[in-house]
């Protein structure tokens, strides 16, 4: 329910504040940005980053939590505010700010109806179209943001199922740094976090021998995090 507010600023002037979504996933050995084509005026028909402005009765990032539901279906994702941008023309519709956030999803569990229903489509970080505004920036520095945490946070989980091999965890890592890593050095470097619960399980998909599942070890991963260990993964 609106909450009911007094102006008290009623000689100023109004601007909108919208909220954009920078939604990345895995799929393939590549990393992706989930884009739709915009439904308003101006700019109508171009392809832009998802979002919405935000509603009286919300706080911004339940704006952003919103947002990221109607369009994949999906809640209780990795999500963290970008920044502002607050250019005075970036806007021809109205003078608007918004505040982006970036979200990491695991592409296997999103509501493909719900998000083609939205007109949305995953490209490759690295083909993206043109996109809306200053959405292209947002992408820029989402990216940016993205490989710092990654190297010492290991936020690179959130994009990968919930059982995946050693290869599927160094593609994933390459894709965000965007450079080819040493097998070996990551692999040894892995180990030594000891973040990961290896499955008697293994994924064939790739070869007869196929290589051995693993899990993220979240249990660990909060002991050693409270003891201020270094997680540089690569």
């Amino acid at each position: 329910m609106t909450p009911t507010l007094k102006d008290q600023y009623v000689q100023k002037d109004k601007m909108y504040v919208a909220t954009d979504c920078i939604i990345f996933g895995f799929d393939a050995g590549k990393l992706k940005l989930l884009v739709f084509k915009r439904r308003v005026a101006p700019f109508l028909g171009t392809w832009s980053l998802i979002g919405s402005f935000v509603r009286m009765e919300e706080d911004v990032s339940n704006a952003a939590k919103r947002v990221l539901a109607e369009i994949t279906g999906l809640d209780n994702v990795f999500m963290e505010q970008l920044k502002a941008y607050g250019v005075a023309d970036r806007d021809p519709g109205y003078r608007c700010v918004s505040i982006a956030q970036y979200a990491l999803i695991r592409i296997d569990e999103y509501d493909k109806e719900l998000t083609e229903k939205h007109g949305a489509h995953w490209f490759d970080v690295e083909e993206l179209p043109e996109l809306v505004l200053d959405h292209n920036q947002m992408v820029i520095d989402a990216m940016a943001r993205l490989k710092r945490k990654a190297r010492y946070q290991p936020i690179g989980f959130e994009l990968l199922p919930e059982k995946f091999t050693i290869p599927q965890l160094q593609s994933l890592y390459e894709a965000i740094y965007q450079k080819k890593l040493d097998d070996r050095n990551f692999r040894k470097k892995l180990m030594s976090l000891g973040l990961l619960i290896k499955l008697n399980e293994k994924d064939k998909s790739g070869s007869r021998r196929g290589a051995f599942l693993h899990k993220f070890d979240y249990t660990n991963y909060q002991k050693l995090a409270k003891s201020g260990y270094n997680f540089e993964i690569a």
